[in-house]
């Protein structure tokens, strides 16, 4: 099923199409490098220096070079299959920009949940926003240098979300690794639609356990 099945409508076919798609994840897991890396235009960043007060602690050690952090959104676009033009939201990852989220959630058709299997406990609360918020979301394992390969299997096992979420391998630097995953989303997104049309259990499913989960050593 193509991506362009998202929004159908009269004129699907005779007009491009425009879709809002999250960037989520929790801190430092690559949200900004993912926008960066695919965006056609150049990116909107609203990025604030991390200081001693503002972090209250949070910097892990998995991204001990991290110097700022983003305070509000970054926003990116790109074109997939030659007319969709996908919008791009990527959200805060700090827990005290959590407040935004419903509003950025607002109006979106899908959601990319990047996560750092070193510390995937911190993007779980983006994973129970798209659960909260109905949108469709797929996991997107972010392969960072020298970081300890795991299967997608392995993930979704750790993560405990439904066997139809596609969790995916990407590289956020790489744009055509995003460009992919992007792809795949919205496919997902589209089949998500045409189950929700038909009365068909939702695709999320649910997450299990109590937000702290398992992490992989690096």
């Amino acid at each position: 099923m193509s991506a362009t099945q998202v929004a159908p409508g009269p004129s699907s076919m005779l007009e491009p199409l425009a879709l809002k798609v999250l960037i989520a994840g929790g801190f430092g897991v690559g949200k900004t490098t993912a926008v960066a890396a695919v965006s056609e235009i150049e990116p909107l960043r609203t990025d604030g220096f991390l200081t001693d007060v503002s972090t209250l602690g949070s910097v892990d050690r998995a991204a001990p070079d991290k110097v700022g952090t983003t305070v509000a959104l970054d926003f990116g676009r790109v074109t997939l299959d030659g007319d969709i033009s996908v919008y791009l939201f990527g959200t805060p990852g700090q827990d005290r920009f959590s407040f935004m989220w419903d509003d950025l959630a607002r109006g979106a058709v899908a959601a990319l949940v990047i996560v750092d299997t070193r510390r995937l406990a911190v993007s779980f609360p983006a994973i129970d926003a798209c659960e909260r918020n109905g949108i469709p979301f797929a996991i997107a394992i972010n392969e960072f240098d020298g970081v300890s390969r795991h299967r997608p299997e392995e993930v979704r096992e750790a993560v405990a979300v439904d066997a139809r979420v596609p969790v995916l391998t990407v590289d956020a630097r790489d744009p055509q690794s995003i460009r992919g995953a992007l792809s795949t989303l919205l496919e997902f997104a589209a089949r998500h639609a045409a189950a929700a049309t038909t009365g068909e259990p939702d695709h999320n499913g649910e997450r299990a356990g109590d937000g702290t989960g398992p992490s992989f050593p690096g």
